[in-house]
């Protein structure tokens, strides 16, 4: 059996609304005064009680996630998080000068994220970021989830409210609040240049969050030439050939897309295109779809490896990397993140797939030697074959 990678955010701490509340008192300057502990941790029942319903707990946490989620990403916009990195056990009133927003406004908003457990209020009345703070939100590189979470709420989240008409239709609904006639998100993008940027902004981030383990497969160490399909900005591409300095890589995406790749090195080739209308470029020995084929039907899935089987040499090889659903379909948060998004939004069709079904359709398109190497971060699995 395949192993499960299981997301990083079932560590959270979950707030039961069973809990007892304690009277609010407030200093003359509006921060909240500190407070005396009356029970074990925000949310777990007091000792003795009886234990809680984990599922029970969690669409409590569920139905508030909404709300939270946009105060996270909120702290983030106001650096809360990269504030009490640099400086821990900072007061309120620091905060209140750090990010120069009023005193009742970031008592409410202080409040919200330190119920998800992201920051913790000490006895003292001072604040910390919780040890996943501090190793998710605090840092501000380019795979920081400040950009990521930023693309969800501006891009992905809003178009949720939609999700009843979309499923039903069975097409993306929700895609007519962006300008243009395109079919898919990805492509009407590019009448918006600057939501563009965040959207491949939040992308990228992501990716490299997952790409670390599929960059050290020791699967890549034979490629002399990889085409690197849909490969959008080169991320993936770029952290390839810094890992493998003999291979060389061509990125085929859309003209919009492939030009943020500009300036990437000599090894790295654009060749900007249309994945169904235009044949592959010629002269790779392996092709790599890199959170590419959950976009698409089954049907189109099918063509583009063909493809692929038909531009590759005899011993060439195809590489799928991008989220897999379990088997059975019932485990994967950000696999079922992800379906929703491309239903309601994205392109109208496409899931996380099952490995069995990338399995499956490598076969159909010729390729033997199929097997999937499980356990990568995120919900991740390589789906591997070669052309005989």
């Amino acid at each position: 059996m395949r192993a499960r990678a299981d997301p990083l955010t079932r560590g959270a701490t979950l707030n039961s609304p069973a809990g007892t509340a304690q009277p609010a008192r407030t200093t003359q300057s509006g921060s909240p005064a500190p407070a005396a502990r009356t029970g074990g941790p925000p949310g777990r029942p007091a000792q003795g009680a009886p234990a809680a319903d984990p599922v029970a707990e969690r669409f409590h946490f569920l139905v508030n996630a909404p709300a939270l989620f946009n105060a996270v990403v909120t702290a983030l916009e106001w650096d809360v998080f990269g504030h009490l990195s640099a400086h821990p056990g900072a007061s309120f009133e620091e905060l209140r000068g750090a990010t120069g927003v009023p005193a009742h406004s970031l008592r409410v908003l202080l409040h919200a994220v330190c119920t998800t457990g992201l920051l913790e209020r000490n006895p003292d009345g001072t604040y910390d970021n919780a040890r996943a703070a501090a190793e998710l939100l605090a840092p501000d590189g380019p795979d920081s989830w400040r950009h990521i979470l930023t693309g969800w709420r501006e891009i992905y989240y809003p178009a949720f409210s939609r999700m009843s008409e979309a499923l039903a239709a069975g097409t993306n609904t929700a895609l007519d609040t962006h300008p243009g006639d395109e079919p898919t998100l990805y492509r009407r993008l590019a009448h918006d240049p600057e939501l563009e940027a965040v959207f491949h902004r939040s992308m990228s981030a992501f990716t490299l969050k997952s790409l670390d383990a599929l960059v050290e497969s020791e699967d890549f160490a034979s490629v002399r030439h990889l085409l690197d399909v849909g490969g959008g900005d080169g991320t993936t591409s770029s952290r390839l050939l810094a890992r493998h300095p003999g291979m060389r890589s061509t990125v085929f995406d859309l003209p919009s897309v492939a030009q943020r790749a500009a300036g990437a090195g000599d090894r790295l080739r654009l060749h900007p295109g249309d994945l169904f209308a235009d044949p592959f470029p010629p002269g790779a020995d392996a092709v790599l779809f890199s959170h590419v084929l959950e976009i698409f039907s089954a049907g189109q899935i099918t063509e583009l490896l063909a493809k692929a089987h038909a531009a590759l040499p005899h011993g060439g090889r195809v590489f799928v990397y991008g989220y897999n659903a379990s088997d059975d379909e019932t485990r994967g948060w950000y696999s079922a993140r992800l379906s929703l998004y491309l239903n309601v939004l994205a392109s109208g069709q496409g899931m996380a797939y099952p490995a069995r079904d990338y399995e499956d359709w490598m076969r159909r398109a010729g390729f033997g030697d199929v097997r999937t190497l499980t356990g990568y971060p995120y919900e991740h699995g390589l789906t591997t074959g070669t052309k005989p």
